[in-house]
């Protein structure tokens, strides 16, 4: 629940590890609480047969959670603001902070493998560069090495195109789909059908808290479904593994 409000209601998924899933519903839906309760930031209400299991298990230290899975959210975005370069920002996804501070102990291990990062997103000349002095574009790509300098077993995306201009929106598939056929698991959570890469394999559809759908991509993705999800009539067309709607 926020506040008074039931965020998801009767919820039952299963996702496997590597798979590459979209959730996709309008806004305030329920989609981001979803991840927020995959990271442990929110929890289910306690009742009888509720309960949530994060890599086959129940309890976790939450730090130990979040070291195996990479987080790319617009919360994050938010607090990228003081004049930190783009590698603190990835080398500081070690300490699930947002740069490094004086109680961080970096260790040599943790600065080549921050490198190796961001030679792998293709953006080591973003390296030195601060933060605030980057374009939307860069800075997610820089948030998208923080969700990966610890090697997790999955990739959460949250929203992942707000703010971003045609051509980083473009940047920022190529670059996902790039993860997704590399192997790593992919959870994409957003409003946009653009955002879903022909890597994604299936479809998870949200209304008012609720799982309205949940299948293979060409299932979920047609004109009746989408129409009964945003709630208005829908024209679809798909060109190079990608959908559109109007």
């Amino acid at each position: 629940m926020r506040g008074d409000n039931v965020g998801i209601h009767d919820l039952t998924l299963s996702i496997g590890a590597g798979e590459h899933v979209a959730i996709l519903g309008p806004n305030g839906c329920g989609k981001s609480t979803l991840i927020k309760t995959i990271t442990r930031e929110c929890y289910p209400l306690l009742e009888d047969g509720s309960s949530v299991s994060i890599l086959g298990k129940s309890v976790w230290n939450v730090v130990d959670l979040r070291s195996m899975m990479g987080i790319v959210s617009n919360d994050l975005m938010t607090q990228c603001t003081r004049e930190i370069t783009g590698f603190e920002i990835v080398l500081s996804g070690f300490f699930s902070s947002i740069g490094i501070w004086p109680n961080n102990e970096v260790q040599e291990w943790m600065y080549e493998r921050a490198y190796g990062v961001l030679e792998l997103l293709e953006a080591a000349h973003l390296a030195e560069k601060p933060v605030d002095e980057m374009s939307s574009g860069e800075a997610r790509r820089m948030l998208i090495g923080r969700a990966l300098v610890h090697e997790p077993k999955a990739l959460l995306l949250d929203e992942p195109s707000t703010s971003l201009d045609l051509f980083a929106q473009h940047e920022l598939r190529e670059l996902v789909g790039k993860l997704a056929r590399s192997g790593i698991g992919i959870v994409l959570v957003t409003h946009h059908l653009s955002d879903l890469i022909p890597e994604i394999e299936r479809v998870i559809l949200m209304r008012k808290g609720r799982i309205l759908a949940d299948g293979p991509k060409d299932e979920m993705l047609t004109e009746q479904r989408l129409g009964e999800l945003f709630g208005i009539p829908v024209e679809l067309a798909k060109r190079d593994g990608y959908y559109h709607c109007w």
